[in-house]
């Protein structure tokens, strides 16, 4: 929930406080502090969530936008009988595109789908790859497209576009502010609507239907946050994990807590496994020199390692990468829909044998969540319906933001003639503050703020503005109250010298 009522000066045109908030406790002492958070936030950072629901809702759409723009490339005209060999529908994408070197084979995931052929090609950015689109069928090539990861070019841009806004690394920092914020913003609005008072527990839920003007904004602004504040706080979470600073942060604690994401090992013979004997793993004998392990003979093909892979139980929206220098196949089940089939083998090339497997059953806890997060995030677990879902908070969290901004003007001072807008909570709410809560509130706030440093480093930002604006409107009202002052004493003195005068003359 985003820029609020927030200094609630007018008492006509707000909510009665609750009893907490009439005596001392730490609620009555906390609220003001936290309501002009929730305002700067609001005002702040509203724009930059406002983009995110934008660029956000585009790419939830991006899903099945791509299903209609790219359908001659992703579908078969005919589903045949039986497919062809995979290698035979490698040999036609390398026909197709033999400037590129396959490093992936994405079988057809349905009955009317094509074949992927990931291929690296001269001339593409990094991150990008060449597909080559196969019938399963007939061998034929279908199209070619450059992609990155999973993505077609239109979803490819669109990600880019909401991670982004196309501007490179600087425009991550748009994406990463919005996120680090996003959470503040959604629980500091929960909990000052859960306690304002109310004569219905369901206007904590449902709009006001019989209130007017601002009032009318705000219980649909608290209302509606209340149904979205889960959804936003998780889009927070999930969306901070992809941030270039807070990402590493998370990262480098998920591995400290051995939640990291687990990966099967490919290589060939007794060379050591990928990520084993820590920072000195890969060296050689004694002389300090390396000896790259050998490109393994391929001898049972692309349908031999897939064959393999099926017998391990790795069956479902298979991704097989080939092999490299001293690697074997890798097979891997990339059905995140629930159920998820993330299982995946690594395959001896040369005589079929599975040399290693992993079960997604077997990952760690946090391993587990942060890959359900993340298919949340992106509109995978559920599909449709998940995609549908993204859109709704996205639409939600747009119309928060102009209900704030709305609040905001509805509360600026009508008799003035000069423009203006509402004004935020007095300054000076953390002196009210216990001891007791404001020095651990302290300690929180520098250890998040160190946590996800373009949150702590705004927050330090709002603070020093505040100060200066603070200092600066002191120095506006002493002057005034001098001016005023010195305008007294001239007054008190003419009219002293006045009545001097009318004693004299008489």
């Amino acid at each position: 929930m985003s820029l609020d009522e927030v200094g609630e000066l007018r008492a006509a045109d707000s909510d009665a406080p609750t009893p907490e908030t009439r005596g001392p406790g730490t609620w009555a002492a906390l609220r003001p502090l936290l309501l002009r958070l929730h305002f700067y936030a609001g005002v702040l950072i509203a724009p930059l969530l406002f983009v995110a629901a934008t660029t956000g809702l585009l790419y939830a759409g991006s899903w099945q936008a791509e299903k209609i723009v790219y359908a001659d490339q992703l579908t078969v005209d005919h589903v045949g009988a039986s497919a062809r060999p995979l290698s035979a529908q490698v040999d036609a994408a390398r026909n197709a595109a033999p400037q590129g070197t396959v490093t992936a084979v994405w079988p057809a995931p349905e009955a009317d789908a094509t074949t992927r052929v990931i291929m690296e090609s001269p001339g593409l950015t990094e991150g990008e790859t060449l597909t080559v689109f196969v019938d399963p069928y007939t061998a034929e090539v279908r199209g070619k497209l450059t992609t990155a990861g999973d993505a077609l070019p239109l979803r490819a841009w669109l990600s880019e576009f909401h991670s982004s806004l196309q501007l490179g690394e600087f425009g991550r920092n748009y994406s990463e502010l919005a996120a680090s914020w996003l959470w503040v913003v959604a629980l500091g609005g929960l909990a000052l609507w859960i306690g304002r008072r109310r004569t219905r527990r369901a206007q904590l839920l449902v709009p006001d239907r019989k209130a007017t003007g601002r009032r009318k904004t705000l219980s649909w602004h608290g209302s509606v946050g209340v149904w979205i504040a889960i959804g936003l706080v998780g889009l927070s979470a999930t969306g901070l994990t992809w941030s270039k600073y807070a990402g590493e942060n998370i990262g480098q604690l998920q591995d400290s807590l051995g939640g990291s994401t687990p990966a099967v090992s490919a290589v060939v013979g007794d060379a050591p496994a990928a990520g084993a004997g820590g920072e000195h793993a890969g060296h050689g004998g004694g002389d300090g020199t390396q000896t790259a392990p050998p490109t393994p003979t391929d001898t049972i093909g692309i349908d031999g390692a897939v064959a393999a892979a099926r017998a391990a139980g790795v069956t479902e929206s298979l991704r097989i990468t080939l092999p490299a220098k001293g690697k074997g196949y890798v097979v891997k089940e990339q059905d995140k829909q629930v159920p998820v089939h993330l299982d995946a083998v690594s395959v001896d090339p040369a005589d079929g044998r599975v040399m290693d497997e992993l079960r997604f059953a077997d990952y760690p806890l946090l391993a587990k969540l942060t890959r359900f997060g993340i298919d949340l995030h992106m509109g995978l677990t559920f599909g449709l319906a998940n995609q549908l879902a993204l859109a709704a908070l996205a639409v939600s969290l747009m119309f928060m933001v102009v209900w704030g901004y709305r609040m905001w003007w509805l509360r600026r001072p009508t008799k003035e003639r000069r423009l203006s807008v509402g004004r935020p909570q007095p300054r000076g709410a953390w002196r009210k503050l216990p001891v007791m809560v404001l020095l651990p509130l302290a300690a929180v706030t520098a250890l998040v703020g160190w946590f996800v440093p373009l949150l702590g480093i705004s927050l330090v930002v709002f603070l020093v503005a505040d100060v200066a604006l603070g200092f600066a409107a002191s120095r506006r009202r002493s002057r005034a109250e001098a001016e005023a002052g010195a305008e007294a004493e001239a007054e008190a003195g003419a009219e002293a010298g006045a009545e001097a005068g009318v004693d004299a003359r008489a």
